[in-house]
């Protein structure tokens, strides 16, 4: 029997359709990587030698890089070619795994760590290339799973990590993780074409730099304000360090004629406001989480918790990760029929009335498990549609660092979320055989403003100006602009 050869455009055609669920695997497999180290935490120093402080720094090291890079990448994206930025990303996240698995050393683990944090971009490039190559019928469903896969991969990461470390070498998670990434960035590399929409010009180095300093000085106070003390004079020097940095960055990137991110244009309503309600959405989504994992694992004897181990944990979270990947399809029909900015206040309110439910009852499991989805519901709608209102408000050049721009802001707000929970949950606590735990109070106060936090979301939703015409088939990419069409010329 004779097989016919695979022509160029056959190739094309399959490529084109496998763009879609590699994007996607790349987003999940960014948030699995992100949450892989939290089981392993607790043995850490006893497995490498060191103190629990600089062990924290595995997580801190991951958020702080994420954090400085997604807007750098998605600025470079713009003017350098997504794709190839986009493998640049899965690379040094790929390298990062790999040195995670050949170490016990901390330093390089740290080191190691911060390289993965680079993985943080692949979500908003993706969405840009999505925007790019996709039809306009297909983007808003495309755009929504892409916006998901961040929670899809968060509540896969704790199980999978929980089952590694339970029956081998801590060393084998990292392996797992490393093939994972070969085969994410082969995959890219072979299905995903790069996009004939770029931003010329020159680079803004001297914004990169200033927005990297500014955002560790922040980021480093909130992260570490718990342990070193929010009064101490290294939280209170690095939070006065960020407004000075910030603020020179604000006045540098307005008399910059190319800056790393068109400040002009984030100040107008209809993307400040979703910016602000990506940091509101970030906090609200985080505590369902942070909350609920702490919870379970209370030990029996305090009243209320669960006394589950870490693996029983991880699949009580699976659900939310479920429910995301089932859910952002319905998202995006949702914003195609009343608008993104519905879909956005539709989910922040679901995620208050999440946390009702659990601040009412939060002693039962199968209550807990229903509390926690209703918000996972509320966070698949509002992150879906905070990409599509970004991408209609900003020019086709832009859409990769604006999108860059808000995931970052959805960063600062989980991390703005975990020092307020465990502010709260520091001043809440009582004596349980020597030992302060949290009480169920503290829990209930902390879900309490996670709720509040998703109602301020949802107003700064439905003050977001409308679109000038009405969802349609056309999609999110909205209205053609100058930009747009000009773009669609030179794809022609």
């Amino acid at each position: 029997m004779k097989f016919a050869p695979i022509s160029s455009a056959d190739s094309a055609g399959i490529c084109a359709r496998l763009t879609v669920p590699v994007l996607a695997f790349g987003g999940i497999l960014m948030a699995v990587t992100q949450t892989v180290v939290v089981p392993l935490l607790p043995d850490l120093p006893r497995l490498t030698g060191s103190s629990p402080g600089a062990v924290s720094w595995l997580v801190t090291a991951t958020l702080l890089a994420g954090a400085v890079l997604t807007p750098v990448l998605g600025r470079a994206g713009d003017m350098y070619g997504k794709r190839r930025v986009l493998l640049a990303a899965l690379g040094l996240m790929t390298v990062g795994s790999t040195l995670c698995a050949l170490t016990s050393d901390i330093r390089v683990l740290i080191a190691a760590r911060a390289l993965q944090g680079a993985a943080a971009a692949v979500v908003p490039l993706s969405i840009s290339i999505l925007r790019d190559e996709l039809p306009p019928e297909r983007t808003g469903s495309a755009v929504a799973l892409m916006s998901s896969t961040v929670g899809v991969g968060a509540a896969l990461g704790l199980p999978l990590a929980a089952l590694i470390v339970q029956y081998a070498d801590w060393h084998a998670m990292f392996w797992a993780t490393s093939a994972l990434g070969a085969i994410g960035l082969a995959l890219a590399w072979w299905t995903v074409r790069e996009s004939p929409v770029r931003s010329p010009g020159r680079f803004d180095t001297w914004g990169a730099l200033g927005l990297a300093a500014g955002l560790v000085c922040l980021l480093l106070a909130v992260s570490q304000g718990g342990q070193w003390g929010w009064g101490s004079v290294s939280v209170l020097a690095l939070f006065a360090g960020a407004l000075v940095i910030l603020a020179l960055w604000c006045r540098q990137q307005l008399r910059t004629e190319q800056p790393l991110v068109d400040l002009r244009l984030a100040a107008g309503r209809r993307v400040a406001l979703p910016h602000a309600a990506a940091l509101l959405a970030g906090f609200a989504f985080y505590a369902n989480s942070l909350v609920t994992a702490q919870l379970v694992q209370a030990p029996v004897e305090s009243g209320y918790g669960l006394g589950l181990s870490i693996v029983a944990t991880g699949l009580c979270l699976l659900p939310n990760g479920l429910i995301m990947l089932v859910l952002s399809p319905v998202s995006a029909r949702v914003s195609t029929a009343h608008g993104a900015r519905v879909t956005l206040a539709v989910g922040a309110v679901l995620m208050a009335v999440g946390y009702v439910v659990r601040i009412v009852d939060s002693r039962d499991l199968w209550v807990i498990i229903v509390g926690a989805a209703v918000v996972s519901t509320g966070t698949t709608f509002a992150y879906s549609a905070l990409p599509t209102l970004i991408l209609r408000a900003v020019p086709l050049a832009q859409t990769a660092s604006a999108n860059g721009v808000n995931v970052l802001m959805r960063t600062i707000g989980q991390s703005v979320c975990s020092a307020a929970v465990a502010a709260v949950l520091v001043h809440h606590t009582s004596a349980l055989d020597g030992v302060r735990v949290p009480t169920l109070p503290g829990y209930q106060l902390a879900f309490a403003l996670a709720g509040i936090v998703a109602l301020v979301a949802c107003a700064a939703a439905l003050a977001i100006p409308s679109d000038p015409a009405p969802d349609g088939p056309r999609g999110p990419a909205g209205r053609p602009g100058p930009t747009q069409e000009t773009a669609l010329e030179g794809r022609t």
